[in-house]
């Protein structure tokens, strides 16, 4: 059996970092609990949010765990890909756009 860096079994880990800065560790969970009450958008939509925003910033413990979110909360297969397509083509823009400073770059020491 092949061993990563991620162990999937470190995500039930995670309520444990308030051990070593439990007032630090309180303020997240309470912030972090909050964002994901219903609000302006849905939990369901902020599961779908958090999918793709895991994916961007590539959490393999968050993408378990917000894909396992979104099946409980009825988010379908396709619903989930386009969420991550749609994260996916903000962060490949997000790059792509960058490429105006080489060209600025470029363009100044052409001169």
């Amino acid at each position: 059996m092949q061993k990563t860096y991620y162990d999937p079994k470190d995500l039930r880990k995670f309520g444990k970092i308030s051990e070593w800065s439990e007032e630090l560790g309180e303020k997240f969970f309470e912030y972090y609990n909050t964002v994901f009450e219903e609000g302006a958008l849905s939990a369901r939509e902020k599961a779908l949010i958090a999918l793709a925003v895991s994916h961007v910033v590539k959490c393999p413990y968050c993408i378990d765990a917000y894909t396992k979110d979104g099946l409980q909360r009825g988010i379908t297969k396709e619903e989930m890909m386009e969420a991550v397509h749609a994260g996916a083509a903000i962060e490949s823009g997000a790059t792509l756009v960058h490429a105006v400073q080489m060209m600025n770059k470029v363009n100044k020491l052409e001169m």
